[in-house]
């Protein structure tokens, strides 16, 4: 496998960061940048033409990621060129939120099993359940397929988010990528590093990504009783006070973000599910913890492989970045002192990270590392999928 990383400066001027001897054909390009950049047909032209025979996919990002550098308004391309490896590649267009489930289906659907090794997802960030895109998704491909990904980001904005497919840059549109062959490795890890406060409550009304009441009161109202004096920059500011939730019968929680707020009704709008039934409790931001998870993250996802990652793909919530402000890049370096300076970066700020439940448990002095299979929905963590081929 080798790499070739750009960053652009207009669709004719550009600078070439890094590039294995031998690059040759590339086969895949991955590209991350701001919504206005992403959106200017000519920056694809430009790659399309660089790369002719390469499948392109990516997406607009609150925030890129090359090296251990964190940018905004920037456009980054990396393209990949495999030895021995195949990709298959297949969209969808997501018109309405309720249809997650079935796209999901539909998309895992067009992808061939066999020798099928991994998916990876660039997904519209704002019009979808998460949670349901992935259920579908996991109902049409074999169990022990693993999936990361991320959701696409707009900066703070929440307007609206674009994603690449072969093609100019589209709303409403999901992107998935399936890696064949016996010599791909793929790793994984995601982990948060979120503070819970407060009690637990019962969420006695909600509607699929719609969160009304927790312990039969307002779930709007008591996020602005907690926010104080952030309350009136809702809703970006409640990206500072995730949700953990988690089911009656699990101790172990998911993490939530809301993108919107239902003001009519006193509604919070969630990129995942928030079922009703379900114990939820807020959490906070502790720098030092999530600087940690980034860490965790990383070494989950080198520990999942047995050889030394080329490229990895981070993808970190928007939340986080908003958090940490100008100590953003410290979640990057820790995860380069884990995966090595030989390994390529690519990734970006996202509205929603997709990837295996994933944990590290610490038991006499040593690491107990936790791998799922298939797939969760997440926020506010940081996701790492990293590539090497044998």
């Amino acid at each position: 496998m080798k790499l070739e990383q750009i960053k652009w400066k207009t669709p004719d001027d550009f600078q070439i960061y890094k590039k294995n001897d031998e690059f040759k054909v590339a086969h895949l390009v991955m590209i991350f940048g701001s919504r206005e950049l992403i959106s200017n047909d000519n920056f694809i032209d430009s790659i399309k033409q660089r790369y002719p025979l390469a499948y392109l996919i990516g997406c607009s990002t609150s925030g890129e990621i090359y090296d251990t550098e964190v940018v905004d308004d920037t456009l980054i391309s990396t393209a990949i060129s495999f030895e021995s490896t195949s990709i298959e590649c297949a969209t969808e267009m997501l018109n309405n939120v309720e249809d997650s489930y079935e796209v999901g289906c539909r998309l895992a659907k067009k992808l061939k099993k066999e020798k099928l090794t991994h998916v990876f997802v660039i997904s519209e960030g704002l019009n979808i359940n998460g949670s349901e895109f992935i259920k579908g998704m996991k109902a049409m491909l074999p169990s022990d397929i693993s999936i990361t990904g991320g959701l696409a980001g707009d900066g703070i904005l929440f307007e609206k988010t674009k994603v690449i497919a072969n093609c100019y840059a589209k709303e409403n549109m999901i992107s998935v990528i399936g890696f064949y062959g016996d010599n791909i490795r793929i790793g994984y890890g995601s982990m948060g590093g979120w503070d819970s406060f407060g009690p637990e409550r019962l969420i006695t009304k909600s509607k699929n990504n719609i969160l009304y009441e927790m312990d039969g009161k307002s779930a709007l109202e008591l996020y602005k009783t907690y926010l104080g004096d952030y309350a009136k920059d809702l809703p970006a500011s409640a990206l500072l006070f995730p949700l953990s939730i988690r089911s009656k019968d699990s101790n172990e929680g998911v993490v939530r973000s809301t993108f919107g707020a239902k003001y009519e009704d006193n509604g919070l709008m969630f990129v995942g599910d928030v079922p009703q039934g379900y114990y939820a409790k807020l959490m906070k931001a502790n720098f030092d913890r999530l600087v940690n998870g980034a860490m965790e993250a990383a070494e989950l996802s080198r520990h999942s492989m047995e050889d030394s990652p080329q490229l990895a793909i981070l993808i970190s919530c928007v939340g986080r970045k908003m958090v940490l402000k100008q100590r953003i890049e410290e979640e990057i370096e820790v995860v380069r002192d884990i995966l090595g300076e030989d390994c390529m970066f690519t990734g970006f700020y996202s509205y929603g990270e997709i990837s295996p439940y994933t944990q590290i448990f610490h038991k006499d002095g040593e690491n107990v590392y936790k791998l799922g299979k298939g797939c969760e929905f997440h926020n506010q963590t940081m996701t790492i999928t990293t590539i090497t081929e044998v």
